[in-house]
């Protein structure tokens, strides 16, 4: 199924090691300073999860670079983060 989605584009820089790291804080305050908003958004929007990945704009592939295995291999699927 095919949906529309809000698509929010930050840009971090060009060093991958404090795109991530940055990446991270803002993920983590944006969730702690929204922790009760989070339950009016699925109650008033009826919005379940959000999902999430940082990408490089020269990396023609949808990698999320939040997710490296051992072998420093992105992922290329999105974080996901349920909302109850």
């Amino acid at each position: 199924m095919n949906e529309y989605r809000l698509y929010i584009d930050i840009p971090l820089g060009t060093d991958e090691d404090g795109a991530i790291y940055r990446s991270k804080l803002l993920i983590q305050e944006f969730l702690n300073s929204h922790r009760e908003d989070l339950g009016f958004l699925n109650e008033k929007y009826d919005i379940e999860q959000l999902n999430y990945r940082l990408g490089y704009d020269e990396d023609r592939q949808r990698s999320n670079y939040l997710d490296k295995n051992e072998n420093d291999h992105v992922s290329n699927k999105k974080i996901r983060l349920s909302i109850d």
